[in-house]
């Protein structure tokens, strides 16, 4: 039997640019504080709580993820991957693929390029994500459905796509 699998990549919320920070050190701005709440809440009512999170170590992720996650009544886990820092799609597919089979949901939290072009990997390049490939802003999450095993995710289908600004 076909099960199908759910997969969410967000792109962390907008960030700051202080003066002698170092890139993975980057905090929230003041846009992507109030843009993450936003997310979570858009994931929350739309029935996409992820059952397990892969972020990236930046800074940045992991307070978009905790801003997000406020918005569940339960915080899925979340595991910190240094892999996702700067991924592209073949590292995210690595850690996709390492995944159990009984996680139905797993978000992966990362950055541009790399989310959107592990999106478009999955889903093509039709019309259902034309809005991807025109943008995938900060604080945006593309949630894509497939009836692969994590283990050998290959496709998928664009179910929504969800920018701050909507």
């Amino acid at each position: 039997m076909d099960a199908t699998r759910r997969l969410i990549v967000l792109r962390h919320a907008k960030s700051a640019w202080p003066d002698d920070v170092p890139d993975r050190e980057r905090p929230l701005g003041p846009r992507g504080l109030r843009d993450a709440p936003k997310l979570g809440r858009w994931l929350g009512d739309n029935g996409y709580v992820p059952d397990r999170v892969l972020c990236s170590t930046a800074r940045r992720t992991r307070e978009t993820w905790e801003r997000v996650s406020e918005a569940f009544s339960e915080t899925p886990p979340v595991e910190y991957d240094e892999d996702l820092y700067g991924a592209g799609p073949e590292e995210f597919l690595a850690a996709a693929r390492r995944i159990p089979d009984d996680v139905v949901t797993l978000a992966l939290v990362g950055h541009e390029p790399g989310v959107s072009e592990l999106t478009l990997h999955l889903a093509g390049y039709g019309d259902d994500t034309r809005l991807v490939r025109t943008k995938f802003p900060t604080g945006a999450a593309a949630v894509l459905v497939t009836t692969d095993t994590w283990a050998e995710l290959a496709t998928a289908r664009l179910e929504a796509f969800f920018r701050p600004r909507d």
